[in-house]
């Protein structure tokens, strides 16, 4: 496979009349997607090189994934942008971005002139998709490709300040998503209920096994995990038989006993991931589909969605710690103990690393985070082995082999199922007037970021401000004015005396 429009075609070729994705409002059949894509993607070529980025500032619709496509026939890759995003993260994007153009809709358009800069050109897919697909531009663009080329850019948490834009390459998508499907027996019968955003890497699965397979994805809007029987109408409804979601949106539904209204019983397959699931709402759900799957996947943005996979075979009794378990046959995936040493032994912490064909092609426009983090193979004979990917997890291995999740090396958190950077909560705050020092910490248990400061600004004054500056689920839960920061001896800033609550 030289690239992911050869798992499309193919899907249209065989299943022309099937249906592969669809929105509360329309659908798309797999031939016109196909058709549908070609035409953008033909407008998108004119304006963009080969190669270049595309912003989709669009909702998650049947019209996003087809200017997805559109991007991909262009010779382009694709990132999608949040429209929830305050401005100022959006500009930050943008920056290291440097898209060829921006792609919107009508509903769309009028936010994006306000958030994207002058200089910034804005297209509406509307105008996309009204010309006619040029075949000769096309192919042009289709034989100058490679599996190497950039397929996709997912922004994620910097701990500067500065999200991170992580680059995968169609040859990493070809790599992964088949050993997942087959992982998980998933065949063309299959029906995926997505529910992450375009922007998250989780919908990566549910998007490309799609097309691989030639399957049919059913795209839930945001607002139904905010009304549970609007959701479980939906669930019933479209009758899926796949849900690949992040654990937020599972504890979503049991904690606000989604099942006491309805239980969507197609379901055979249920892969979570972004954060530990609570053993209590694991078991609500497996009580609600005891004829189901599950299955915790792990695995960062980096690595091209998961690394590792854990089938549950049994109860788990609250306090236990659900395995991230081990490699998709694709992964190499290991331990990196403090002194250098690999770690194979039971209950020894260690680093995890990442290597083999899903490995990212690094930072967009980044080239010092990525020399720190994409690194040759510290195991590997000279010449051999490749570059692996440093995650900044501990874990370790049980007796039975499995590989456990333990906590983050620096202060990167999983929060609400999203990846969080503490240090970019800290700069945002440190950017507000009043503000000396800041620092966040987060409190595990509760799952709360709480954030501790010195100045002279207000606690209500510095929320606000920092509602302003980034997402909301980056935004403290709890803010504290304090008079002194406490420090080590070594002068950094003492993290265990803010978590103890040791301060004044």
């Amino acid at each position: 496979m030289q690239n992911v429009l050869d798992w499309l075609e193919a899907s249209a070729d065989a299943r022309p009349d099937k249906v592969a994705f669809a929105d509360t409002d329309s659908q798309l059949t797999y031939g016109q997607l196909v058709q549908q894509a070609r035409v953008a993607g033909s407008a998108i070529a004119r304006s963009a090189g080969a190669r270049q980025p595309i912003a989709l500032f669009l909702d998650k619709t049947t019209r996003a994934i087809t200017g997805l496509f559109g991007a991909v026939y262009a010779g382009c890759c694709y990132s999608f942008i949040d429209l929830r995003q305050p401005p100022q993260r959006i500009g930050k994007i943008v920056e290291t971005l440097q898209p060829a153009l921006v792609v919107v809709d009508v509903q769309s358009a009028p936010l994006a002139r306000e958030a994207f800069p002058a200089s910034v050109d804005l297209v509406e897919i509307e105008s996309l998709l009204a010309g006619e697909a040029d075949e000769g531009l096309l192919d042009e663009r289709r034989q100058q490709a490679h599996p190497t080329d950039p397929l996709y850019i997912n922004f994620t948490s910097g701990s500067t300040g500065t999200p991170k834009g992580v680059a995968v390459s169609h040859a990493s998508v070809a790599s992964f998503i088949p050993a997942f499907d087959e992982t998980f027996d998933l065949v063309a019968d299959d029906v995926f209920a997505n529910q992450a955003p375009l922007d998250f890497d989780v919908s990566v699965k549910d998007v490309y096994s799609a097309i691989y397979l030639g399957a049919t994805a059913h795209l839930i809007p945001r607002d139904y995990f905010s009304v549970p029987t609007q959701l479980l109408d939906y669930l019933c409804e479209r009758r899926p038989t796949v849900l690949v979601w992040a654990v937020s949106a599972m504890c979503f539904v049991s904690i606000m006993k989604g099942f006491d209204y309805k239980v969507p019983d197609t379901v055979r397959l249920v892969a979570f991931s972004g954060e530990v699931m609570p053993v209590k709402q694991l078991n609500v759900w497996r009580e609600a589909l005891p004829r189901a799957q599950f299955a915790n996947v792990y695995g960062p943005t980096e690595i091209t969605c998961n690394c590792t996979y854990y089938k549950i075979d049994r109860a788990f009794e609250p306090g236990e710690v659900i395995p991230i378990g081990r490699p998709f046959a694709v992964n190499d995936v290991f331990l990196v103990g403090e002194d250098g040493a690999r770690v194979t032994q039971p209950d020894v912490p260690g680093e995890l690393y990442v290597g083999g064909p899903t490995v990212a092609l690094g930072y967009w426009n980044d080239p010092e985070r990525t020399a720190k983090a994409f690194v040759p193979h510290p195991f590997a004979a000279e010449g051999e082995g490749g570059i692996v990917y440093k995650t900044g997890d501990l874990a370790r291995y049980d007796e039975n082999g499995d590989l456990v999740y333990l906590s983050r090396v620096d202060h990167q958190i999983k929060h609400m199922g999203q990846r969080i950077e503490l240090g970019e909560i800290d700069a945002a705050a440190h950017a507000v007037e009043g503000v000396t020092r800041a620092c966040c910490v987060y409190d595990s248990v509760r799952k709360r970021i709480r954030m501790f400061y010195t100045g002279t600004i207000g606690k209500k004054e510095l929320s606000a401000a920092l509602h302003e500056a980034l997402p909301s689920f980056m935004t403290p839960n709890t803010i504290r004015q304090i008079s002194v920061m406490p420090l080590t001896k070594n002068g950094k800033i003492d993290r265990s005396k803010l978590e103890s609550g040791e301060v004044e």
